[in-house]
């Protein structure tokens, strides 16, 4: 069901990406990206990103990085989308599991979640049963697309 992203399987999630952008309640990610430039940023620059499939339809996707460069390279950073009408089908945790595997198999000795909006209220509880605790608080960090500015968590996960 998880397995590495291809170019062809981002542009038939595309959909769900641009709407996500679109609604701005949870990525930092400009709402007018164009596909290609979508592409690049969430396939192209991480280390490696994955897609979850079902009956062929992609029904999320998730990338892994390293959190900084030099001496922070040690830390890696992922990011997951999930398709509306998978939601609260344990899509996100089966990829965030996914993802602590390969983080490990990568040599990652830590898991870090730079901006986790905290009206995102399903994902922070979903990141702490997992074992993520918040480890500080950007106030006002994220401009939410109806709320304004809400805060922002910055969560971590020793591996």
């Amino acid at each position: 069901m998880i397995r590495k992203m291809t170019k062809s399987d981002f542009e038939s999630f595309w959909s769900v990406f641009s709407n996500v952008i679109q609604a701005q309640e949870t990525y930092a990610f400009a709402p007018d990206m164009t596909l290609e430039e979508a592409y690049h940023l969430w396939c192209e620059m991480p280390l490696k990103t994955y897609v979850f499939v079902e009956n062929d339809v992609v029904l999320g996707s998730y990338y892994i990085k390293p959190n900084a460069m030099g001496p922070g390279k040690h830390i890696c950073n992922c990011g997951y989308m999930v398709a509306p009408e998978a939601r609260g089908k344990g899509v996100a945790r089966k990829m965030c599991e996914h993802s602590q595997q390969q983080a490990a198999s990568l040599n990652f000795e830590a898991m870090q979640f730079n901006s986790v909006v905290s009206t995102n209220e399903v994902a922070v509880q979903l990141w702490q049963k997992l074992g993520f605790n918040i480890i500080g608080t950007i106030p006002k960090g994220y401009k939410h697309g109806k709320l304004g500015y809400v805060d922002s968590y910055v969560m971590y996960k020793q591996l």
